[in-house]
């Protein structure tokens, strides 16, 4: 069989994970690329630690296993660029800088494969990454970018290559999940749920990225591209994060029969594309309102096939790292047969305003006799149908109640909390909140 020889940028968790699988089953991985599936060399600064704690061959990095600094990676990492016998580099540095950005480029400019997890990198600065695959003939694996272990990419790439997937909805953060749950299965305020999730590593110390929605817009724009062919900026993709999520958001999901999740949301509308990521009241006989924790989940629906729901672990060394190495078992197997051109398309990105969904809107008032009379009549005027209207919940002097609506346009909604504001500016306490409701059976 012939060689096919892979490269290491990164021994980390996700990249010593990489090397640690292909050091204990590398004859079954080769077997199943029909050729040898070789590592051939590994750059990292912290060698010593990732020798150790991989119980890697030192003999495979740029100084057995003594810590090198960035001037001596920087001259491995060219030597790995000049190496014509390595047909894949594994890129598990991460970060979305020049350096990677630029790494990145040479590696496919070089002619060699590239495999990655940088889920930031590829949604902010992809296009030209892409573009460079394509001029070189070589291929980008990436599906672990996208809900770690979950084979997302390549079941839109190849599965339903046969099919339109009208629509997309998902739990691709799995901090945001894990806290959520707490909040509604332990009766947590978000406060005692992050640190209890920083507390058993699910968070980072900085948990920005993950509760403001960020991360989960990463993957949300990768799928966007390869399901869809269009490409969308993190300024275009609307998004609100978790942070401002409550016991009392809690208690009117409840009252709904629906949970609280972050939720990356595509749908196609004739040749427009809507989507956003943003916290959704999910009813309770939608798939997704019961994964918990950490936990991954993908809901589609296709025009053809139907519904399709892909559950697995979002993250984690070893998950991420599975991921990654099917992606070089792929690139070996098939090689320069792979295509990472997304199909045209004549689709654009909906303005988010003329989209229509159901929503929950929450008010929180002072408490007076016949305010919540007034503002749903305001509500009604913009030509809304209400579904239902909660009880108040009295506190001191304020009221809070939520209103659910029929589908509508969220500029209608917008067009009556400013109204409510014009002609009785001291009804509302603090700004409403709007969810939209996600159904069992929307599309």
């Amino acid at each position: 069989m012939k060689n096919f020889k892979v490269a290491i940028l990164g021994c980390g968790t996700v990249g010593g994970g990489v090397a640690k699988i292909i050091s204990e089953i590398g004859s079954e991985l080769s077997e199943r690329a029909n050729c040898t599936v070789e590592l051939a060399k590994i750059v990292e600064l912290n060698a010593s630690y990732a020798v150790t704690r991989f119980e890697l061959n030192p003999d495979l990095f740029v100084d057995g296993s003594n810590d090198v600094n960035a001037e001596q990676a920087n001259a491995a990492i060219k030597e790995i660029l000049a190496d014509k016998s390595i047909n894949l580099v594994v890129e598990t540095i991460g970060g979305t800088g020049d350096f990677v950005y630029n790494t990145c480029l040479d590696i496919l400019n070089a002619g060699k494969h590239l495999v990655t997890a940088n889920k930031a990198l590829l949604a902010e600065r992809g296009k030209a990454i892409f573009e460079a695959a394509l001029a070189n003939k070589v291929t980008i694996g990436y599906e672990a970018a996208v809900c770690g272990a979950i084979p997302a990419i390549k079941t839109i790439k190849e599965s339903f290559s046969g099919d339109v997937i009208d629509s997309v909805s998902g739990i691709m953060n799995g901090t945001s999940n894990y806290i959520l749950s707490n909040m509604q299965n332990n009766n947590l305020g978000f406060a005692e749920a992050l640190k209890m999730a920083q507390d058993n590593g699910y968070a980072e110390a900085d948990p920005t990225l993950d509760v403001n929605g960020g991360d989960a817009g990463h993957k949300t724009i990768i799928l966007i591209k390869l399901a869809y062919g269009i490409d969308v900026t993190m300024e275009e993709l609307p998004m609100i994060g978790i942070e401002k999520i409550d016991k009392e958001d809690i208690e009117f999901a409840e009252e709904i029969d629906a949970k609280i999740k972050l939720i990356c949301y595509a749908k196609r509308n004739g040749d427009e594309i809507y989507a956003t990521v943003r916290p959704m009241m999910v009813k309770n006989d939608n798939f997704l309102s019961g994964v918990d924790g950490a936990t991954n989940a993908l809901r589609f629906s296709n025009r053809y096939s139907g519904i399709h729901i892909l559950v697995g672990e979002g993250a984690g060394s070893s998950e991420t790292a599975s991921s990654i190495v099917g992606d070089i078992i792929f690139a070996a197997r098939y090689n320069e047969q792979i295509n990472n051109e997304a199909a045209p398309t004549s689709l654009t990105f909906s303005d988010d305003r003329h989209f229509e969904f159901p929503y929950l809107v929450t008010f929180s008032t002072e408490d007076a006799p016949g305010t919540t009379g007034f503002i749903t009549s305001e509500i009604g005027a913009e030509g809304i149908n209400i579904d239902t209207v909660s009880h108040n919940r009295r506190g001191l002097d304020n009221a809070t109640f939520s209103v659910a609506t029929v589908p509508c346009k969220i500029d209608k909604i917008n067009n009556a909390i400013e109204n409510i504001k014009k002609k009785r500016p001291e009804i509302l306490v603090k700004e409403p909140k709007i969810m939209p409701i996600l159904y069992s059976d929307r599309k």
